[in-house]
C-alpha cells in the first residue's frame, strides 16, 4: 500500500495538515513493510509558493517524527506531464476554452434567474460552450485571458456513467461528476488545476490509498472520471474528517494561532499533537 501526503507550500501547516499527514502515515504503518508513506509539494500556484513555507514542512514533519520516500514530487516540476494529459483530452474533443470572468458569470447566472447548484454554489452556466473554435481562436489571438473547461456531459458519454470507486471509510460510490459541471482543468498560464494535477500525480507515485479530508469527497467524483478518461489506475479512497477550531471552523493557513510552528514555540511536543488529533500509535 502507497499512501502520500500533498500540502501546498503557501503557508505555515496547522494541526488540520498534521492529522492529515499523520492520517496517511498511519495507513501505511497498518501495512507493515508493504506500506509506504510519500510526500509530495502541491505548488502549480508559483506566486504563492515559498521555499520558507517549503523547509518548514520539512521541519515540521520530522518534528512529528515522520519519514518519507525520497525524491518528494514537486508539481512545479512535472508541467509537462499535466501538458500531456491536458492534449490527450483536447485530442478527444473533451475542452473548450472559457473567456468568461467570475462577474460576467455571476451577471449570466442572474439573469438566467436561477442555475443547477453544485456542492459550492451555481455552476458554471456553459456560456461559452458554444463558441465556434473560429471565435475561440480570436479571442486567443486577442489576448484574452481564458481556461479549460471540461465539457462534462461529452466526458461522461465517453468515459461512462456507471464508474464505480471505493472509499474505506464511506463504502461504494457510482461516480457522479456532473454534480461538479464543467470545471476549469487548466488556464492560460498555468497548464492544470487541482483536479488534474492529483489524478497525474498519483498514477505517478503509485498511489493506491488516497488518503485526504472530507471536502474533497464530491471532487472523488470527477477525479474518478479523469482516471477513466486517461486511462490512469484506480486507486482506493479514504476520507477523514476536518480539524477545526473552537467555532466549528475548518482551519486554514491564515490562523496562525494553530500553526505547529507556534505550537512548538509555545511547548507542544510530538506527543501533545498526537493526543489533541486523537492518534495513539507510537512513532
Amino acid at each position: 500500500m502507497t499512501t502520500r501526503f500533498a500540502p501546498s507550500p503557501t503557508g505555515w501547516l496547522h494541526l488540520g495538515h498534521a492529522y492529515a499527514a499523520l492520517f496517511a502515515a498511519e495507513e501505511a504503518q497498518r501495512a507493515g513493510t508493504a506500506g509506504l508513506f510519500l510526500l509530495r509539494l502541491e505548488d502549480i500556484d508559483t506566486t504563492r509558493s515559498r521555499p520558507e513555507y517549503e523547509a518548514a514542512i520539512y521541519e515540521d514533519l520530522r518534528w512529528l517524527g515522520l519519514t518519507w520516500e525520497e525524491p518528494v514530487r514537486r508539481q512545479s516540476e512535472h508541467f509537462e506531464d499535466y501538458r500531456q494529459a491536458l492534449a490527450k483530452l483536447d485530442t478527444m474533443g473533451l475542452l473548450y476554452p472559457c473567456f468568461c470572468t467570475r462577474k460576467e458569470i455571476q451577471e449570466e447566472i442572474a439573469r438566467a434567474g436561477a442555475a443547477p447548484h453544485g456542492p459550492e454554489g451555481p455552476l458554471y452556466p456553459g456560456t461559452c460552450r458554444s463558441l465556434s473554435p473560429e471565435e475561440a481562436q480570436q479571442r486567443k489571438a486577442a489576448g484574452r485571458d481564458y481556461a479549460l473547461r471540461l465539457d462534462i456531459e461529452k466526458a461522461l458519454a465517453l468515459g461512462g456513467r456507471e464508474l464505480v470507486w471505493q472509499d474505506l471509510a464511506y463504502g461504494t460510490f457510482i461516480a457522479k461528476p456532473e454534480v461538479l459541471g464543467d470545471v476549469v482543468l487548466a488556464r492560460k498560464e498555468t497548464p492544470t488545476s487541482y483536479h488534474l494535477a492529483v489524478v497525474v500525480d498519483d498514477a505517478a507515485q503509485d498511489i493506491t490509498l488516497v488518503t485526504r479530508g472530507e471536502d474533497l469527497l464530491t471532487a472523488t467524483h470527477l477525479h474518478r472520471l479523469l482516471q477513466a478518461l486517461l486511462g490512469l489506475p484506480v486507486p482506493k479512497w479514504k476520507h477523514h474528517k476536518l480539524v477545526t477550531d473552537s467555532e466549528g471552523k475548518r482551519l486554514a493557513k491564515r490562523d496562525n494561532a494553530r500553526a505547529l510552528r507556534t505550537l512548538r514555540e509555545q511547548g507542544w511536543t510530538p506527543e501533545r499533537v498526537f493526543t489533541e488529533l486523537g492518534f495513539g500509535f507510537a512513532r
